[in-house]
């Protein structure tokens, strides 16, 4: 126990623990037993180290003081160990960079036209101040050369350029960015203006041009200086070489060229002009610089050629014609035209506009329906123009594709990226087109990825209450047609964000459109739906099924449509499960009129009563006639015409949604049973085959003639209510015999088959026995009331 304390009181210096007052005698040899637990016993310090233990009496406490303790600290502060800088291997540190951090080979034209940007940006604000750097370099621009012959790329601006000491500091230490130096300068300045255009970040961008090039040339001239110097290195290499340029012929005015060696692999991809016009107009086509790219290009001049002497004629002067002919020719061509338009004010821009760089930027033939250009401040900083096309993605899989490439990502106008798996906008709001541009959003140091974050989480919420605010607009609009061609293309979206996006049902739930029972040609709101309702009516009623026919004729509808209750048709595979994920609109429940338990409001509860009393019995008997087959038979108060019909539990599946679940091509059979519910049979008391049968159930509770007639009513009642018969087949069967019972004999075929009967037994003789008698076919006993007598 006592070593156990002696470590205890070593690594704290100070113990107190209570104190009673030793006046009594009683208490001496308790502190001296105290003393003794306390203090260490031979060998409890460490050797060389001086100890000395001191009992203090503090506020009515005593303390053990071990003042080695504090020794031992001082001396620990005093040998504090050596130290050490990280050590790095450089050629595997280029490797990791290069390889590592860009997904995409090309991006590093991306790169490097972002380096030229930001070197011409810096001239550009330092020419405020000295005028002088300007100096006769020309204009501020960016040309690209591509080589295929030598399998070079060079990179030409006319922007700030870089010293000797500069090209050490800034191309010869990895992750040092020249452009974070020169916004730290700008902010120890409070000079915060400049920095807008600026692009780099990391201070890693340049080294990706050895993704496709194994040696780098760096050629720059400053306007600081006199002398112009060249950089050069090579790929898998920790070394590289500073000369000073001497040829007077690659002299250059002002600015920087990079010239690329491009590997044997990548020579024929990225030497070719049109593949790098087309990475420019990608990655920077909205870069403030013009970027002049070298196409081969082709003209038709007028030449003239001698004619031919033609066969008799005289040899003379020969002839000439003039003719025209193609021929091509290398020749700089500007590749950023189009603007980036969102950096305008909304008010200054045109439709016209909007829509010519719709477009251009989405490759688009159609005007977009609608657009919105907003700009948004505060805590996330970006701007937007987004769009709702002019038609709907004509492949039905984009409906649940979220990585539809329509959103372009761009930070400070150079394009990042357009392949997002639901960061900026969720998979229903997937067909709205648009350009996002932010100067500090939360990339990865590829500026590919955009990281998660509660910026991205807010730029998201915000992007989606845009959209929502523009298709209201459409929705509001004097022109009803807009809206209509809108929900034509994308309302199965709009469905689709009621079942996945339950945070915005008050913003989607406007925005929906059904036909209804009271008007079946035009798409009517739920807005429209709630005003038409009755005083007495508290639901909003919905019939889910396959088509517009299928939903007018239902027996559901009859005493709906009786009472002038509207009822919604839900005829599309996602609508039913949108309402139902809705529940409530303006404290208005949804009601499916296929389940049961349906009630209007309005109901008659002693003609009810009365009813249910009187067909009891007619209840009772169907169920056991039945088994199974329903969970219960019930006397119906929605039907009119009809003899009855086939309605859900309240927790299983409608017959609409048991259908949808039985087509799934990878539909789970084992839970069909379990989630399609009980089904119950609701007989109409006031239709005539139902009185009969209360008839036959008092009179003749046995007859198969009646089961039969229940047999047959509760297989037409499953088909008249949507769902699908087990068999078929067996279905069929019942109804042939039934009709055989009904048309058999009809249109004298009875007569026919008698009189061909009469004339074979007169051929064959007559072996008939006197005294037979005549059979005759139950088909041709006829009632007085039969309906077919002639």
């Amino acid at each position: 126990m006592a070593p156990a304390l002696s470590r205890s009181l070593y690594t704290s210096p100070l113990t107190s623990v209570p104190f009673t007052p030793t006046s009594s005698p009683r208490n001496q040899p308790r502190l001296s037993l105290v003393r003794s637990a306390f203090l260490p016993r031979g060998g409890g310090l460490r050797t060389g180290v001086s100890s000395s233990w001191n009992l203090e009496k503090r506020c009515n406490r005593f303390a053990v003081k071990c003042d080695a303790a504090v020794a031992e600290k001082e001396t620990a502060e005093e040998g504090s160990g050596e130290k050490f800088e990280y050590q790095a291997e450089v050629s595997r540190l280029l490797d990791l960079i290069v390889h590592s951090l860009y997904s995409h080979k090309e991006v590093f034209l991306r790169e490097l036209v972002s380096n030229a940007s930001d070197a011409l940006d810096k001239l550009r604000f330092l020419s405020v101040t000295e005028p002088a750097l300007l100096g006769d370099g020309g204009d501020l621009e960016i040309r690209i050369k591509p080589d295929p012959d030598n399998g070079t790329i060079t990179i030409t601006d006319t922007g700030i350029g870089m010293t000797k000491e500069e090209l050490i500091d800034c191309l010869g230490t990895i992750a040092q960015s020249g452009t974070s130096k020169f916004l730290k300068a700008l902010k120890e300045n409070k000079d915060l203006g400049a920095d807008n255009g600026l692009i780099g970040q990391f201070g890693v961008g340049f080294y990706s041009a050895f993704l496709v090039a194994e040696k780098v040339v760096v050629s720059t001239k400053s306007p600081k200086s006199d002398k112009q110097y060249i950089w050069e290195s090579v790929a898998d290499s920790s070394s590289y070489v500073i000369r000073e340029e001497t040829d007077p012929e690659n002299f250059l005015r002002r600015g920087t060229q990079i010239t690329l060696y491009l590997r044997e692999d990548d020579k024929y991809e990225f030497a070719e002009s049109t593949r790098i016009k087309n990475l420019v107009k990608n990655y920077s086509q909205f870069v403030g610089f013009p970027i002049y790219t070298w196409q081969e290009k082709s003209r038709t001049v007028e030449v003239e050629e001698e004619e031919p002497a033609k066969e008799g004629e005289e040899e003379g002067e020969p002839k000439k014609k003039k003719t025209t002919k193609t021929e091509k020719y290398w020749d700089w061509e500007l590749a950023n035209e189009t603007k980036p338009l969102w950096m305008r004010n909304s008010k200054e821009v045109t439709k016209e506009e909007y829509n010519e760089f719709y477009k251009k930027a989405f490759n688009e033939f159609l005007d977009p329906l609608a657009h919105t250009h907003f700009t948004t401040e505060g805590e996330v900083e970006f701007r937007s123009i987004l769009y709702i096309p002019g038609m709907g993605p004509l492949n039905n899989e984009d409906v649940t594709n979220p990585k539809t490439k329509n959103i372009r990502l761009h930070v400070k106008r150079v394009f990042i990226s357009d392949d997002f798996d639901g960061e900026l906008f969720p998979r229903y709001l997937s067909f709205v087109k648009g350009v996002v541009d932010s100067n500090d959003l939360p990339l990865n140091v590829s500026r590919e990825i955009l990281q998660e974050s509660r910026i991205v989480r807010i730029m998201r919420k915000r992007l989606i209450r845009k959209t929502f605010d523009m298709i209201q607009e459409i929705s509001e609009s004097e022109n009803k047609e807009d809206y209509k061609k809108f929900w034509e293309n994308f309302g199965k979206f709009i469905k689709l964000g009621c079942i996945e996006d339950t945070g915005n049902h008050k913003r989607i739930t406007p925005l929906l459109r059904f036909y209804t029972s009271k008007n079946e040609e035009e798409l009517t709101s739920l807005d429209e739906y709630i005003e038409n309702m009755g005083e007495n009516q508290k639901a909003i009623y919905y019939l889910a099924t396959d088509s517009l026919k299928s939903a007018k004729s239902a027996p559901f509808l009859e005493k709906l449509i009786q009472k002038d209750i509207e009822v919604l048709y839900l005829v599309e595979p996602i609508d039913e499960v949108a309402i139902q994920n809705l529940q409530t609109y303006k404290e208005k429940k949804f009601v499916d009129i296929s389940k049961e338990d349906l009630e209007f409001g309005d109901e008659d509860e002693v003609k009810d009563r009365e009813a249910k009393q009187e067909f009891n019995l007619l209840c009772d008997w169907m169920k056991q006639q039945l088994g199974e087959k329903v969970a219960k038979v019930q006397v119906s108060n929605r039907l009119s015409s009809s003899p009855c019909v086939l309605v859900s539990g309240k927790f299983g599946w409608s017959a609409n949604m048991e259908r949808l679940m039985k087509a799934q091509a990878l539909g789970d059979t084992s839970s069909l049973e379990f989630m399609r519910g009980r089904r119950i049979l609701e007989i109409n008391p006031d239709h005539p085959i139902i009185k009969d049968l209360n008839a036959a159930c008092k009179n003749a509770p046995e007859s198969s003639e009646a089961t039969r007639v229940v047999d047959l009513l509760f297989d037409t009642a499953i088909i008249s209510s949507g769902f699908t018969p087990d068999s078929p087949a067996e279905l069929g069967n019942k109804i042939y015999e039934m009709m055989a019972m009904a048309v058999g004999g009809r249109w004298g075929r009875v007569e026919e088959e008698v009189a061909e009967e009469g004339s074979t037994s007169v051929d064959q003789g007559d072996d008939t026995k006197d005294g037979e008698a005549e059979v005759i076919e139950p088909s041709e006993v006829r009632a007085e009331s039969d309906p077919w007598q002639d």
